[in-house]
């Protein structure tokens, strides 16, 4: 199939594929006797297994990584749990540092209350000032 067929299949950019082909996320294919990129339907799984793995909140590089290991007959499946683990407690920190800022923006937003007349009494704006070194 063409790269512009896989793009559809897999739900992706034209430019999302080429972009992974450079990364070397996915193989580049043999090519048609007109020249043209002719994709088979694994790269449309490939395609597609790389984007539920980000949307789960892997990084290319990991979803790559946990591809690989379904690859391998040797792979230990406790290496995948742990992945899985790790990448657990990744989110969980992100998720406490963005309930920091949400706090954070909700103690602004109430001191700021839209009560003050003059942008230099607006709490949100003297937090976001820089001091004069």
């Amino acid at each position: 199939m063409t790269i512009g067929r896989l793009a559809d299949a897999a739900d992706v950019s034209v430019d999302t594929v080429r972009y992974y082909e450079r990364r070397g996320l996915l193989a580049e294919p043999p090519r048609t006797a007109g020249g043209f990129r002719d994709y088979d339907a694994d790269a449309v799984r490939r395609l597609r297994a790389l984007r539920r793995a980000q949307a789960l909140g892997f990084t290319l590089d990991e979803a790559a990584d946990l591809l690989a290991l379904s690859r391998d007959e040797h792979a230990d499946a406790e290496a995948v749990r742990e992945r899985t683990v790790e990448k657990i407690a990744d989110l969980d920190a992100r998720i406490a540092e963005l309930e920091k800022t949400r706090d954070a923006l909700a103690e602004l937003a109430d001191a700021c209350g839209g009560r003050h007349d003059t942008r230099a009494e607006c709490p949100v704006l003297r937090a976001l000032a820089v001091p004069d070194p």
